[in-house]
This record gives C-alpha cells, structure tokens and sequence, in this order.
C-alpha cells in the first residue's frame, strides 16, 4: 500500500470511529431525556395529555428540521452541520430542564422542546449522510454499525437516567452534566468528518446548476415508505412491547421490561453483525429475510402466549434490525443526491416513529393491545414487497 492510499484509508477508518461515537452521543442524550420524563410529568403536576404536548413540541421541530437538513449540509458540509444541530438540541434541552424546575410555566418548555426537536432532526440526518459517505470509500457496508452505536448510546442513557431518578438527582444537574459530556464527545468525533463533502452541483462547464426536488424522485419516495415501515417495526416495539406483556399476556412489568430487553438486544446484535451479511449476500436478500422476520415474529408475539412472546419479541428485534440503516445506504447510492434524499427518506422514516405508536394506542383501546400490535406484521409485509427499491444503484 503507497503512503497516500495508507494516509487515505487512516482518514477514513478516523472517520468512522467519530461518527461512531457521534451515533452513541445522539441516542445517549435523547434517552437521557426520555428517562426523565416521569420525573418532569410529576415535577410539573400534570396529566398524560398535557405531557402529549410536550412530547408534540419536540416531534413537531422534528420535522421542522429534517427537510431542510438536505441542503444545508450540502453548503457548508456534514461536520458543521451536526454541530449546529447539537448546539440546538442541547440548548434548547438546558432551557427545558431549567424552566421545568424552575418555574410552573409550560410555555418555555414546549419552545425550547420544538429546539430540541430541530437540532436533534439536522443532527440525525447529518449523521447519517457522514455515514454514507464513509460507507461509500471503505467499499462495504457498515450503516448498521453507526445505528448499532446509537442503540447502545440509548442503553447507556436511559440506565444513567434510571439512577439519577433513584437517586433523586436534580434534573437540571444531570441534564446539564449529560449536555457537557456530549458536547465534549460530539466535537471529537465531528472533528474526524471527512473533509471533503460539500458538494458543487456544477454541469461540465463548471456552471452551478439547480437541482430538482428529491421528493418528486419515485425511487427516493419507495425507499422512504421502506425506511417508515421499518421504524413503525422498531417504535412500536419500544412504545408497546413492555405494556403488551402486561396487559395482554398478563404478566408482570419486570417480565415485561425484560420482553423489551429481548427486543433491544436482538436488534442491536442484528446491527452489529448485519454488515457481514450485507457485504456476502446484498441489501435484497437480507432485507427480505429481516422483514419476514419481523412479520413472523410479531405474529408470534401476538399468539404465542407469555413464553412464546420471548421468543417473538427476540425475532421481530432482529427483523426491525437492519430496515432503517439500509434505506440510508440505497438513498445516498448516488453521492451527489445523497444529501437531498437522505433528508427525504428521513423525514418520511421519523414519521412512523412520531405516528405510528399514538396510532396503534388509539387501535389497542378499542381491540386490546395485542390485536393492535398485528399491524406490525401487515406494515412488514408492504416493506418486505418495496425491499427491491433498495437495490443498489448501477454506476
């Protein structure tokens, strides 16, 4: 190997291990909020409707966020980008806790949580589209790597989170604590971005063109109601795996927390072995197999009483494993359009994680939780029929 493909292949494995440890600050700071939100319900002293608002407001800059990531990192590239976005969400969530302890008032809050929302949603796709681009120059797939780290991010956040509120530890204090950590890891990793991604959208006299819209692109949409099938998979089963156990299989809540744990710890292991298959087998194959998984496991869930259930819990985690990590691949297959239609497919994939829970709540009041949770397995089925929009590209 010369000395420069070295110094090459050095930048780009540097690369990787930052947007590593940018995935694990993302979801350790968002699960460290999502423990406390107990602590804030009571601290407020209102009810679960009131509490939906607050939660709306972040959903709400979400999406706010999202669309317009596309093409503010192709102006000034992905590291400022997730930068810009962290700076946000950790402001606007210091503001929250503040505000919370502080005062009585839901106004700041719910603002500062619309923020949140907003720089968690350029923080996400920023992420995302580093992650392609490292993809892209390694020659293999290690998508499922990047949400894997975010996965483990979340463990380490909400069990943090879980002290604190057995502790009693202010929120301001461990919010605040949490907010320092990660903008000292966040910084690190950011700061080995690869360099060169802003892109010049120029025709071959060098003049800058327009670029059209990604949202008209079949292919780009395809790829997004994939991406949306695979996160109503994987938030429906962190919303709903631990009160199914409960309330249809009529066991208790520790059972049922460890039925979610069975969950959380498949998918996780999917994406953290996922790449291999990936590189031997292609996107198709594996997608199909994941998503006949996540279909047969939820039915097992479902029918297969309070043991079984283990066992369906452990499989759909693996069938919701790989979806959402392998539409960002096949949306950026075309480095070019990748910032554009990764915000695209984004946005339509946070939509199931933002409607779809509420949803299948609202179905379960009126047919029982479990009956509701078969939903899961129908959305599987569509996205197993639309794995072939992830083929990749040809050159």
């Amino acid at each position: 190997m010369s000395v420069k493909a070295e110094s090459h292949s050095k930048t780009v494995l540097s690369a990787r291990n930052g947007n590593l440890a940018t995935f694990a600050t993302s979801g350790f700071l968002f699960a460290s909020w999502l423990a406390r939100i107990p602590d804030v319900k009571q601290l407020l002293d209102i009810g679960t409707g009131t509490l939906s608002f607050l939660l709306l407001a972040l959903a709400c800059g979400s999406l706010v966020g999202l669309p317009i990531t596309g093409r503010v990192a192709d102006k000034i590239g992905t590291k400022n980008t997730a930068r810009i976005g962290a700076a946000a969400g950790i402001v606007g969530l210091l503001i929250t806790c503040f505000s919370i302890t502080f005062s009585q008032d839901l106004v700041a809050p719910i603002v500062a949580l619309v923020l949140v929302g907003f720089g968690i949603g350029m923080w996400d796709v920023a992420q995302n589209l580093e992650g392609t681009i490292i993809e892209q120059k390694l020659g293999k797939a290690i998508m499922p790597w990047f949400h894997a780290a975010f996965s483990g991010g979340t463990l380490l956040g909400a069990l943090i989170g879980s002290q604190a509120t057995r502790f009693q530890i202010p929120l301001s204090i461990h919010l605040t604590v949490i907010s320092v950590i990660t903008a000292l890891v966040l910084l690190w990793g950011t700061n080995k971005f690869i360099a060169a991604e802003v892109i010049e959208h120029k025709n071959a006299e060098g003049i800058k063109i327009k670029q059209k819209s990604a949202w008209t692109e079949p292919r780009t949409l395809l790829i997004g109601v994939m991406v949306l099938a695979a996160a109503f998979t994987e938030g429906t089963a962190n919303d709903w795996i631990a009160v199914a156990f409960v309330d249809g299989h009529g066991t208790t809540a520790t059972q049922g927390v460890f039925g979610l744990s069975a969950f959380l710890l498949f998918m996780t292991a999917g994406r953290v072995f996922g790449s291999m298959a990936l590189n031997k087998f292609g996107r198709v194959l594996v997608l199909r197999v994941l998503f006949a998984a996540a279909l047969i496991g939820s039915l097992l869930f479902v029918f297969g009483g309070p043991v079984g259930a283990y066992f369906g819990a452990a499989i759909w985690g693996l069938g919701a494993s790989l979806g959402f990590p392998v539409g960002m691949s096949a949306a950026s297959d075309d480095p070019k359009r990748a910032a554009a239609r990764i915000s695209v497919v984004s946005t339509i994939g946070y939509c199931a994680f933002l409607a779809g829970p509420p949803l299948v709540g609202f179905l379960g009041e009126e047919v029982g939780i479990l009956v509701a949770l078969l939903a899961v397995g129908a959305i599987s089925a569509l996205a197993f029929i639309l794995v072939p929009v992830a083929k990749p590209l040809k050159a």
